[in-house]
């Protein structure tokens, strides 16, 4: 119970559902998602944990929000981290990888094309973690999550229809190319211009710098 409301209040925040400062009182929670208070007390510690909620002393826990040197800060650890594990994907990527994120990256683009942004959002984040799967490390993929989540109540935006849009889901189709080539260089490039491209999403608050750039 505590992990399937850990999901639904995850993505009530990646969706933009429960906004930025938003309250997390137990009893709204547990009456909204018709469970009782101990697992949602211990979803609300999971969402403190992925650093999607903060505990405020004597007010109990609120939605995280998130300023932009706390994304850029995000971006980068992103970076290193997913670079390593692209890198030793590539390494070892086999034909049943290639077909598990193949099949992540066609339902994202059938539900980007329905505007169906929830499930994009599911599969686009299926896709990005097939790719990390294979790099057969399981602290890798681990220590991505809590980076990989934090970032991700951006990415309905990041996942509506356009040309930057577009461009985005191109670069998806990179970062495949290049694992199934086993060219770990490559698919690192395709990933920092994949993070990059958010620079071109958050014009106004990154003041034209580069998302990496402190």
């Amino acid at each position: 119970m505590a992990e399937a409301a850990l999901e639904r209040l995850r993505e009530a925040i990646i969706m933009g559902e429960l906004m930025p400062g938003a309250p997390l009182r137990l009893e709204d929670l547990a009456r909204t998602l018709g469970m009782s208070i101990s697992p949602i007390r211990e979803a609300v510690r999971q969402l403190e944990a992925l650093g999607l909620a903060e505990h405020v002393p004597h007010h109990g826990a609120k939605v995280m929000g998130l300023d932009v040197e706390e994304l850029r800060e995000l971006f980068s650890i992103r970076l290193a981290l997913e670079s390593m594990a692209l890198r030793r994907a590539a390494e070892l990527f086999e034909p049943g990888d290639a077909e598990a994120a193949r099949r992540q990256l066609d339902a994202y683009d059938e539900a980007r094309r329905r505007g169906d942004i929830r499930q994009a959002v599911r599969s686009h984040g299926a896709f990005h973690f097939a790719l990390y799967e294979a790099s057969r490390s399981a602290w890798l993929t681990r220590l991505i999550r809590p980076a990989w989540d934090s970032c991700e109540r951006y990415r309905p935006v990041l996942l509506a229809k356009g040309a930057v849009q577009d461009r985005h889901e191109a670069l998806d189709g990179d970062l495949l190319a290049a694992c199934e080539a086993h060219d770990g260089e490559r698919a690192a490039r395709a990933l920092h211009d994949h993070l990059e491209l958010a620079a071109d999403i958050y014009t106004v608050e990154l003041k034209g710098r580069s998302i990496f750039a402190f």
